[in-house]
């Protein structure tokens, strides 16, 4: 009796403390899950280097950082640096009337009286909608240029979570497996099914972040250069919004470039009309399809409907992180119930859902422990 109780009285708290650890590390949640997964993503140039070298882990660690932070880190600060900028002139544009919404919608209601016939047949307000658009622009190009100002006056706290997210990327390459095994090692869930969990999350991880996040990287740019080719304004911030609704299945970039295309027939530029609309549609709108085999291989991949609606949920719990985050817990979701299913209903059917199939096990110097 005295040793159950001792036993109950440890677990609480451990338990205690494992939740009061977890609320000190929660301000910087995001450097620490960007951390696992640029090192679960670089994990096989780590390997790679550490073949070549022989068995010299820091300096692998730190080859395989500075490699990440050349192909990586630096083209997105980048980018970041040059979308704030053109986020910050679009509202000053606008401000100054320079740019006006409304001026658009006439145009493409002129360009368009098919457009007008429904409209009135609908019953549909223009001149409501008119003001509601103008308004929408200006509160949008407020906060983007809001959100400019703040990281630019926050500039030392984001290059402290960059610091931070490098640091405790090198010791996850290099330190990655041993604290598997150890992890392992201390989970109550089986070793057998906690192979199962950290292979998912891995596979998951990488599968977003190399095919998800790429092929965005890519369908932005490739709308970006069209946009600038064809010479309409602020195509480094437009390449940024095709690359974030690239990033939802069933969305996509062509809520961006197909207005922009009606907008180019409406205020008579044909030509260019025909060429954005071709270009998205044979170039920007095939290299998901072309570009994510290659990128993801064999990785898992989840039902389009439940990536669409766990990243919407990761968007609305933690922001931004949430493009990789919901995608995760959703994988993480399926495989829990997948291996409830295998213990408790074997040979009941083998049903799967999606192409979510049950990853392989970890490799054998990972399964040593």
């Amino acid at each position: 009796m005295k040793e159950k109780l001792e036993q109950r009285a440890f677990l609480l708290v451990l338990m205690g403390i494992s939740i009061l650890f977890l609320y000190l590390l929660k301000p910087f949640f995001a450097p620490i899950f960007w951390a696992c997964a640029l090192s679960l993503v670089f994990f096989p140039v780590y390997q790679r280097l550490e073949a070549w070298w022989g068995h010299r882990p820091n300096s692998s660690a730190l080859a395989t950082l500075l490699v990440s932070i050349c192909v990586v880190v630096a083209p997105v600060i980048l980018i970041l640096l040059s979308f704030l900028q053109e986020a910050a002139d679009l509202y000053r544009r606008i401000e100054e009337g320079e740019v006006k919404p409304g001026a658009v919608l006439d145009s493409v209601q002129s360009a368009l009286p098919a457009l007008q016939t429904l409209i009135d047949r609908l019953g549909i307000d223009l001149d409501s909608i008119k003001k509601q658009a103008a308004d929408a622009a200006v509160n949008l190009s407020r906060i983007l240029a809001q959100h400019a100002l703040s990281i630019g006056q926050s500039a030392f706290g984001f290059v402290l979570n960059l610091a931070l997210m490098l640091y405790l990327a090198f010791f996850l390459l290099r330190d990655g497996r041993k604290l598997i095994r150890l992890l392992i090692r201390a989970l109550p869930l089986g070793d057998a099914r906690e192979r199962l969990l950290f292979a998912k999350f891995a596979e998951v991880t990488r599968a977003t972040i190399k095919g998800n996040l790429m092929v965005a990287a890519v369908q932005g740019a490739l709308g970006g250069i069209i946009f600038a080719i064809l010479g309409l304004p602020a195509a480094v911030l437009w390449g940024v919004a095709m690359a974030v609704l690239s990033l939802l299945p069933a969305v996509g970039a062509g809520l961006v470039w197909g207005p922009a295309a009606i907008y180019l027939f409406a205020s008579g530029s044909w030509v260019s009309a025909v060429v954005l609309t071709l270009y998205g549609i044979l170039v920007i709108g095939l290299a998901d399809n072309v570009l994510r085999p290659i990128l993801v291989g064999r990785d898992t991949k989840l039902p389009d409907w439940l990536v669409l609606l766990s990243t919407l949920g990761g968007l609305v719990m933690v922001g931004i992180n949430g493009f990789v985050i919901g995608p995760l817990v959703a994988a993480l979701f399926v495989v829990f119930w997948q291996i409830f299913s295998n213990d408790f209903y074997r040979g009941d059917g083998d049903e799967t859902l999606g192409d979510t199939e049950a990853p392989p096990p970890l490799p054998a110097e990972e399964q040593s422990s």
